[in-house]
């Protein structure tokens, strides 16, 4: 056996992970074993001789070796140490292979496809630049104040804060979040009422397991946010997309009588991915019915701090008393997506068991980014920085619908200018294959989210592009647009 050969392959194919060096020979060896290469029944090299053919200290091999066997892929005896009989990985007749692969359920949750039956573009969740959405000016976040803040809060958390924690969250920050609803959105509602969350996900999906059964129906916007599409397939809902227009979402008698909903899931402040806002007249209309069947509306309120023309909207959660809604928010927008902290509110009436719900089953812990955040709210810092970032958003938004009348709005119009952090760019030829041309931007290096991706219904939704600017230097704006013209237009 050729230990050094074996040995250099290994150490090529996994130089990126840095590991030490006694690491990386038990992890060869391990690897080795698993695959066949030291065959049940092999005597290893001794200590020594490995050791001298490897270049590596003795001790290195001793530890390998030892690692090895307390995990009993060797056997260590007095006639040197060699590969036990069942380490090796077993390799089934294709006969008796069994196909393992997702569940019906989840292949239910997979992309939708374009207009020729093939995949939509996906991007990883990590992707910057121009014009990926959902994704703030993260180079303009107060870093420098907000490490303070986690200093200070890791140095005041105490040894009962390093258990798992209260299931609602960290009470400081479940009454600074309440303070800044309250004075910012026009929520009405106490800290007992909310309930922190690792993002806005997984409130969703906290919410069908709290206030639907399976089966009950799910009314979702049309085009809208992927997220409550996947999430309520996966909770075994029945999903009905509802059109959105120039002024958000739009039910129709009918669809109260046809599938009258158990939850209703809606951006009012300002609709993912169209950017339209919710009037007030529907906003009204939608809380007399939804209380009127029965029903819960999760108002997901994602980017509303960022207003454009005047301050935010009042939340419809504080519109009517005892308004039937549960209110989702998150930080991922304000400040940055790697924080992974969001929040529930509900209905004072079903606090109590939903926290006895949460308590069975929420994510714990995480004490001192909660109080970082806490202080951060209630030190004025967040506000300065929203402030900021609206400032800034609003000048980046100004620099992309100039760029777009100039460049790409033969045969399309732009909406959402109103608020938030994207526009959306819609073709007036509703059979233009908007998945086609996200693929050609994609390849030219500019994310471009086609709105048909986006699609919840049976109904004919919208063709177009979502296109965040949050990102986005203001100087670049016109350059990236134009590119982006050539490709929809040549």
């Amino acid at each position: 056996m050729d230990y050094s050969l074996l040995f250099a392959t290994f150490e090529r194919g996994h130089r990126e992970r840095n590991w030490p060096r006694q690491r990386l020979l038990h992890e060869c060896l391990r690897a080795a074993i698993r695959t066949g290469q030291l065959a049940p029944g092999m005597r290893l090299a001794a200590t020594r001789v490995l050791a001298q053919e490897l270049g590596v200290a003795r001790n290195t091999v001793l530890y390998a070796y030892e690692q090895l066997a307390s995990e009993g892929f060797v056997l260590a005896g007095r006639s040197g140490t060699v590969v036990a009989g069942s380490a090796g990985v077993a390799v089934s007749s294709p006969a008796s292979t069994v196909q393992i692969g997702l569940s019906r359920r989840a292949t239910h949750l997979r992309g939708v496809a374009g207009q020729d039956g093939s995949a939509s573009v996906v991007f990883p969740a990590d992707v910057m630049g121009a014009f990926a959405p959902g994704v703030p000016a993260l180079d303009e976040f107060p870093l420098t104040q907000w490490r303070r803040m986690l200093d200070r809060a890791w140095r005041a958390v105490s040894p009962r804060q390093l258990n798992y924690g209260d299931p609602a969250g960290e009470p400081q920050l479940r009454v600074a979040i309440a303070e800044h609803l309250r004075a910012a959105r026009g929520v009405v509602c106490d800290a007992g009422q909310v309930f922190i969350t690792d993002g806005t996900q997984s409130s969703l999906e906290v919410c069908l397991r709290a206030f639907a059964d399976q089966g009950d129906t799910l009314w979702i916007e049309h085009p809208g946010y992927g997220g409550a599409l996947a999430a309520g397939r996966a909770a075994g809902l029945e999903v009905v997309g509802i059109p959105v227009d120039a002024d958000g979402m739009a039910p129709s008698d009918n669809d109260w009588i046809a599938a009258p909903p158990r939850l209703v899931y809606t951006t009012p402040s300002h609709q993912y991915p169209t950017g339209s806002v919710l009037s007030p007249a529907r906003r009204l209309a939608l809380l007399e019915r939804a209380r009127a069947s029965g029903a819960l509306i999760l108002e997901d309120d994602y980017d509303s701090e960022f207003r454009h023309g005047g301050p935010p909207l009042a939340a419809m959660q504080g519109l009517v008393n005892d308004a039937p809604v549960v209110y989702l928010g998150t930080f991922s927008k304000t400040m940055f997506p790697a924080l992974r902290i969001a929040f529930i509110v509900v209905p004072a009436a079903l606090a109590t068991a939903f926290g006895q719900m949460q308590a069975q089953c929420a994510v714990r812990g995480r004490a001192a980014e909660q109080l970082a955040l806490a202080e951060f709210l209630r030190s004025g810092l967040f506000a300065r920085h929203v402030r900021r970032m609206r400032r800034l958003y609003r000048q980046r938004r100004d620099a992309l619908s100039e760029a777009l009348l100039r460049h790409a709005c033969d045969g399309a119009s732009v909406y959402g200018g109103a608020a938030g952090m994207h526009l959306a760019l819609r073709f007036d030829d509703p059979a233009c294959d908007d998945i086609a041309l996200s693929r050609r931007a994609a390849q030219a290096g500019i994310v471009a989210l086609a709105l048909g991706a986006h699609a919840t219904g049976e109904r004919p939704g919208w063709s177009g592009f979502l296109l965040g600017y949050s990102q986005v230097p203001a100087e670049n704006m016109d350059g990236l647009v134009r590119q982006l013209g050539a490709l929809i237009y040549c």
